[in-house]
C-alpha cells in the first residue's frame, strides 16, 4: 500500500517496484492524501502512466504499470480492507514533512486542529471504519486496529519522507496518536509493525500541461497522469520487513544497517541546498532551481552552506565533495524545471530537519552556527516578509505576524519559532537579520 499518490511516489517507490526482479510481480494499492484528483485520473487509466527520464540532452520514456488500484484517501472502507489483508506486506508513505504534524518538541501536535478533530473521530469507535481522517497517524491507527482485529499478521511501515530518523519519528507519532485515541495496540504494535527508515531521491517537479502535451506528442497517447524526473534516483533502507518486500535492491535500492549518514547527506546537502535557493533565489527574481544556481551569489551562499555542512557528515570527504558536484551537475539540468515556490513551501516544518540539527551539530563541539545556516533563516525571513514566491506554510499566519517589524527582533522570535530558545543566539540572529536585510535592501 502507499499513502501519499503524487508525482514523486510515481517516480520512485512506484518505479523501483516496477523494476525489481521478483518472480511474482508486485502490485501497489495507492491512496491519496489531500484530494481524490489523483486517484481518479490514474484510476481511469488502469493505473498505467508514462515516466519521462528527461536528462540534459535527451528523454527516456517507458510506461509503469506497478500502482494495481488507486483510491480517494477518504475511501475508509478500502483502507480498511487492504490493511486487513495478509497479502499486504508493506506501507510506504510520501505525505511531505508537515503530514508528521510534528511540534516544537518533534511529538506529535496534538493541540493542531487537523489532529485534534482526526481524534475526536476516532475515539469512541472501533477506529478501523473512521472516514474523513485527515491525518497520516490517524488513517495508520484506524489502518493497524483492522489488521490487528482481522489477525492480518506482521507489517512494515516505509516512511519516504525528509526527515531525520524517518522510521522512529512515524513509529513515535502513531504511538502517540494510540493513547490520545485509547486505542491499545502498543503491545500489538510491538510484536507486529515494524517501521523502516529510509533515504530517498529523485528531483520530481509538479507535473505541468506542457509536460503532459509533450508526452502526448512524444508517445502519441493522451496521459493525464504523466511524470517527469530526472535520470538520478537513490533510496537507501534500513530495517525489519518481517512480512516480505519486493527486490527492491534489483532495481539500484541499497539495504544498508544504518541509513542515517546517508539521510544526512541528502538532507543537509540537497533539500538545506534547496532551501538556500527557493529563498534567497525566489527574492532575487529566480523562478527555478536552474536559474537561482546560475545567479553567482546564491551559488556563492550555497557553497557556503555546504562549507557548513560538510564537517558534521558521517561520511567520506572525497564522498562529499562528489556528491555537492553531482548535485549542481543535476541543478544545472536546463531541462529540468524544479520550480522555487514548491521547494519554498512549509518552511517551518523543512527547516526544522534541514538546518536546527547542522546548528545542534556545531553546538555539541562548542561551535557557534556557521554563516549559512543564518543565511538560510534569513533569506526564509525576507520571504515570509513578503520578498519572493507565494507563502505556503501550515503555520503562515503565526509567522507572517512574529516576521514583521524590526529585522532583528523578527529574526529572534522566528528562531524561537523554529526552536524554543532558538532566538536567545544573539550572533545567528545577527546574521539572520543581515541576510533580510542584504536581500531586502535598505528600504525593505
Amino acid at each position: 500500500m502507499h499513502l501519499g499518490l503524487g508525482a514523486f511516489h510515481r517516480s520512485h517507490q512506484a518505479w523501483y517496484t516496477e523494476h525489481s526482479a521478483d518472480p511474482e510481480p508486485w502490485g501497489i494499492a495507492a491512496f491519496t492524501g489531500r484530494s481524490p484528483g489523483a486517484a481518479n485520473l490514474l484510476d481511469a487509466q488502469d493505473g498505467l502512466y508514462t515516466l519521462v527520464e528527461r536528462g540534459p540532452e535527451r528523454d527516456r520514456i517507458e510506461v509503469v504499470a506497478s500502482i494495481s488500484a488507486a483510491h480517494d484517501g477518504d475511501d475508509a472502507g478500502a483502507w480498511a480492507e487492504y490493511f486487513a489483508s495478509p497479502q499486504v506486506a508493506l506501507v510506504t508513505l510520501t505525505v511531505t514533512e508537515a503530514g508528521y504534524h510534528l511540534d516544537g518538541n518533534g511529538h506529535l501536535d496534538l493541540g493542531h486542529p487537523v489532529v485534534a478533530a482526526d481524534i475526536e473521530r476516532l475515539r469512541g469507535t472501533s477506529a478501523q471504519l473512521v472516514p474523513s481522517l485527515r491525518t497520516m497517524p490517524g488513517r495508520l491507527v484506524a489502518g493497524l486496529a483492522a489488521r490487528r482485529i482481522a489477525d492480518g499478521g506482521p507489517i512494515t511501515i516505509v516512511p519516504c519522507d525528509n526527515l531525520l530518523g524517518n522510521g522512529d519519528t512515524t513509529r513515535a507519532v502513531v504511538l502517540e496518536m494510540c493513547r490520545a485515541v485509547r486505542q491499545d495496540l502498543d503491545e500489538w504494535i510491538s510484536a507486529s509493525v515494524s517501521f523502516a527508515s529510509t533515504a530517498v531521491d529523485r528531483i520530481t517537479p509538479a507535473t505541468t500541461t506542457a509536460d503532459l502535451a509533450w508526452a502526448k506528442r512524444a508517445t502519441g497517447r493522451e496521459d493525464r497522469c504523466a511524470v517527469v524526473t530526472e535520470p538520478f534516483s537513490e533510496w537507501v533502507l534500513c530495517g525489519d520487513f518481517s512480512a516480505g518486500r519486493p527486490a527492491w535492491e534489483s532495481a539500484g535500492a541499497h539495504f544498508v544497517s544504518d541509513v542515517r549518514p546517508f539521510a544526512d547527506r541528502k538532507l543537509f546537502l540537497l533539500n538545506g541546498g534547496h532551501s538556500v535557493l527557493a529563498y534567497a533565489g525566489s527574492v532575487l527574481g529566480h523562478a527555478t532551481v536552474a536559474e537561482a544556481l546560475a545567479d553567482p551569489r546564491c551559488r556563492e551562499w550555497l557553497e557556503d552552506w555546504w562549507d557548513g555542512v560538510t564537517p558534521v557528515l558521517a561520511l567520506p570527504g572525497n564522498e562529499v565533495a562528489g556528491y555537492r558536484a553531482a548535485l549542481v551537475a543535476r541543478w544545472s539540468n536546463p531541462r529540468m524545471s524544479h520550480t522555487l515556490s514548491l521547494i519554498a513551501r512549509d518552511g517551518s516544518q523543512k527547516l526544522v530537519q534541514r538546518v536546527v540539527p547542522v546548528i545542534h551539530r556545531y553546538r555539541e563541539v562548542g561551535e557557534p552556527a556557521p554563516p549559512g545556516a543564518g543565511r538560510v533563516i534569513g533569506a526564509w525571513l525576507a520571504h515570509l516578509r513578503g520578498s519572493g514566491v507565494e507563502i505556503t506554510d501550515p503555520r503562515a499566519g503565526e509567522l507572517v505576524t512574529l516576521a514583521a517589524g524590526e529585522r532583528h527582533g523578527a529574526a529572534r522570535a522566528l528562531l524561537d519559532a523554529l526552536e524554543p530558545g532558538l532566538g536567545a543566539d544573539r550572533s545567528l540572529a545577527r546574521e539572520v537579520a543581515a541576510t533580510c536585510r542584504e536581500l531586502e535592501g535598505p528600504h525593505g
